[in-house]
């Protein structure tokens, strides 16, 4: 049987238990969706936690009861005028809007929904399911439309697999980035800046520039230049690169002193003008820019979260000017550099998807043919297996997104990689040939780890906060188990910090356990605990996050150790 069947049965199920709870309920749309289902309900007082018991007990009287699932045809008109006296505006809305004469009609006992199906032959055939959580969601996904109240849920064919999925779901909380960012004192989202907006804290700094200063010697290793461009550009340079038609709803734009400016949304344009600013030469090909540029994006507040969902992002972004004989050894250079940074990041595995030419779109079929056959025989040559994604390419060309899969299974979206002969048409960009002729260069959009806010967001619930010593904010703490030995654990902090090594010290008047828990609480991968003897002895003891007491040892051994950990990357 269908998973899909049995969740999107499940949602109809879910429905209608609500409504025999709270028969004054509206419904909105009950789809299936990864994993399981969700509904939504026009409801005056909001669902509380604990109503989700009473759903489900009435939703397995339901299942019990063995209802048949029968489809029935009824013309628009009629179904418009049903639903109203039902009191279902929403439905008879929705009708409303569908093509065609007729419309399909699902009923189970007494219950009534509009669906054009599949269901499962019975109530009986849905086997395992929960309800999960509530959530707001605006009719139709519009804020001006009204705020109903989501009821998600997941179901699975056999109870086996539901508790498998349940236990996964109590890990992802346990992991959730949002909780741990705030307890390990990385960041804060304050809705007096703005929705979607992320404050680093002096940790989260700290980490945020060691992957920074990762990715420019990376790319510096591999021949790319740094660029940089403005956050605020006039708006006919978006007009001309097509965003201003295709991405208008995404982007902040303003007026000033009689001209229309965009924060841009993109990097595209100025590392475009860069190559425009001179002659070039086949000679120069490839010319690869990169530029770690903060962008703005308008993002609806439903689907905002944490880091992985924001309005404002940095991204890694890079733009390869090559010939069109070197567009397949600079992608797959690309993708190698990619697979390269997940390795150093401790991402084992990932999944890739090629996106092909969408209905809205710049440049012709041929251009879109011949940048999708690229990307192909790249993936190809690097045996890598990949899924077609249809129709959901950039506007301005196809693309290659890849996937990270973390510590618990979930897939992360990473690195791009997009082929586009559209915008040198665009912007007229060429380079002078070999016979010294004019010819348009290829671009290569591209990115490694993506938003670098999504991606720490993926690190933080992949290593549950623990992050390696290479990464930790914090990489060591000097804790003196009384006030007699804060001098000599005063000298060590200064030796620890004197050879880069990121430390902290703790002199609160407190037991030497709670200072202990206390580092462990903040995930911190040394602890250095200085006593009497350690004093006496000119040594420390070492206590790590993973392996707990290491015993005793010098400071000079305990530094290589911290050396080698951190250039391993482990």
């Amino acid at each position: 049987m269908d998973i899909e069947t049995i969740r999107h049965s499940t949602s109809h199920v879910l429905a209608q238990a609500v409504k025999s709870l709270w028969p004054d309920v509206k419904l909105g749309i009950g789809p299936a969706i990864e994993y399981g289902f969700y509904y939504d309900f026009d409801k005056k007082e909001p669902f509380a936690p604990e109503d989700l018991e009473k759903i489900t007990n009435k939703m397995r009287e339901i299942i019990k009861q063995d209802q048949k699932f029968v489809k029935k045809e009824m013309k628009k008109a009629d179904a418009i005028e049903l639903f109203e006296k039902m009191g279902e505006t929403y439905k008879a809305e929705l009708i409303k809007d569908i093509a065609g004469e007729t419309v399909t009609l699902y009923s189970n006992a007494d219950f009534l929904d509009l669906c054009k199906g599949p269901h499962v032959s019975s109530t009986k055939n849905i086997k395992a399911f929960a309800l999960t959580h509530i959530a707001g969601a605006y009719w139709r996904g519009s804020e001006k439309n009204q705020m109903l109240q989501r009821i998600y849920g997941v179901a699975f064919e056999t109870e086996k697999e539901l508790k498998k999925h349940l236990m996964l779901l109590e890990e992802a909380k346990k992991r959730d980035h949002r909780k741990l960012g705030k307890e390990l004192g990385f960041f804060i989202m304050d809705e007096t800046v703005g929705a979607g907006l992320v404050i680093y804290k002096p940790k989260g700094a700290v980490l945020r520039n060691i992957i920074e200063e990762w990715e420019k010697t990376e790319h510096l290793k591999r021949g790319y230049q740094q660029a940089l461009g403005p956050h605020v550009m006039k708006s006919d340079i978006w007009v001309r690169s097509g965003h201003y038609d295709y991405y208008k709803e995404h982007m902040y734009i303003f007026n000033i002193e009689g001209s229309e400016y965009a924060v841009k949304p993109m990097n595209c344009p100025a590392h475009i003008l860069v190559f425009k600013s001179e002659t070039r030469s086949y000679k120069d090909l490839p010319l690869r820019l990169f530029e770690l540029g903060t962008v703005y994006r308008y993002e609806k507040s439903g689907v905002l979260h944490g880091l992985l969902r924001v309005r404002g992002f940095t991204q890694d972004d890079a733009h390869i000017f090559c010939l069109p004989e070197q567009v397949v050894d600079e992608i797959k250079s690309v993708i190698d550099f990619v697979l390269y940074a997940l390795k150093v990041f401790g991402f084992d595995e990932f999944h890739v998807e090629l996106s092909t030419q969408p209905q809205k779109h710049i440049g012709t079929n041929q251009d879109w043919d011949m940048a999708t056959n690229a990307l192909k025989k790249s993936l190809d040559d690097k045996n890598i297996k990949y899924e077609i994604n249809e129709g959901d390419g950039a506007f301005y060309g196809p693309k290659i997104d890849i996937k990270l899969k973390d510590a618990i299974g979930r897939f992360w979206q990473c690195a791009t990689i997009q082929c586009d002969f559209a915008l040198p048409e665009r912007f007229d960009l060429a380079y002078i040939d070999k016979d010294g002729s004019q010819k348009r260069p290829v671009m290569l959009h591209r990115v490694i780890l993506g938003s670098i806010e999504r991606f720490l967001g993926a690190l933080i619930e992949h290593y549950a906060g623990a992050l390696p010593l290479w990464l930790s904010p914090t990489q060591v703490i000097v804790m003196p188990i009384t006030d007699k030995q804060k001098e000599y654990a005063g000298k060590i902090y200064e030796e620890l910090k004197k050879h880069n090594i990121r430390s902290e010290i703790d002199t609160r008047n407190q037991t030497i356990g709670y200072k202990i828990r206390n580092a462990q609480m903040g995930k911190i991968p040394y602890m250095l605990i200085i006593g009497e003897k350690e004093e006496k002895e000119k040594s420390v003891s070492v206590r790590s996050r993973a392996k707990g007491d290491e015993g005793k040892t010098d400071m000079e051994k305990f530094i290589q150790k911290i050396n080698k950990e951190v250039s391993s990357h482990s």
